[in-house]
């Protein structure tokens, strides 16, 4: 699996949710819950397709609903990178750029949304989308994002993993090791045990890698 596809399926393996749903569930539960189902229970390519795109409009559904719910909008963004991920390939930018326009708009209006999710998102894109001129990636703003989002949720798993996976591939690998050891520690995150679970064996491996 080329660099560029395993991060997007594996990015932002944060946060979803969407439309009107059953028996008055919040949205951003359900959508969530959903997300960690497409990203690490469905393995067939073609599957997890149509999963996120179910999962998108379904999404989109539930921010037409309530546009100024930024969490919806932070999962929205989510769930376009990881279809992005799943088609793989230069045609899987433009679900990127919308998705960095999404992030900008939170970051912009309610930066600490989701314990700063949005940071971690967009810097996960900077670092594993292609450079100008074929898409936007930048490491120095990768870094600059993964930072701020440490510096709003210093403990949390998805940021320390992000800015651990970001330090190894500048080759930084001891700086890694730490943030990927403290990740590992970070305590579970409620209603959230498919997606720990599913980002715990990303870390596990890449330690692995940094170890071997």
């Amino acid at each position: 699996m080329s660099k560029y596809r395993y991060w997007l399926l594996a990015v932002l393996g944060g946060v979803l949710s969407a439309g009107v749903w059953a028996n008055g569930a919040d949205p951003l539960d359900t959508i969530q819950h959903k997300w960690a189902k497409c990203q690490y229970q469905v393995e067939d390519k073609d599957n997890q397709i149509y999963c996120f795109e179910n999962l998108i409009a379904r999404n989109q559904k539930a921010l037409d609903a309530d546009p100024k719910r930024h969490e919806l909008k932070v999962w929205l963004a989510i769930s376009e990178s990881s279809l992005a991920g799943a088609k793989g390939g230069l045609g899987a930018l433009s679900l990127v750029k919308k998705a960095k326009v999404l992030l900008e708009e939170v970051i912009k209006e309610a930066p600490n949304t989701l314990d700063g999710s949005a940071y971690t998102s967009l810097g996960s894109l900077y670092y594993k989308v292609p450079g100008w001129p074929v898409g936007f990636g930048d490491d120095d703003m990768a870094e600059t994002m993964l930072l701020k989002a440490l510096e709003i949720n210093p403990n949390g798993i998805d940021p320390n993993y992000f800015y651990g996976d970001f330090l190894a591939e500048e080759g930084r690998d001891k700086e890694a090791i730490q943030y990927l050891k403290k990740a590992q520690k970070a305590a579970p995150r409620p209603n959230r045990p498919v997606a720990d679970a599913g980002r715990r064996v990303e870390i596990a491996a890449k330690l692995g890698e940094l170890k071997s």
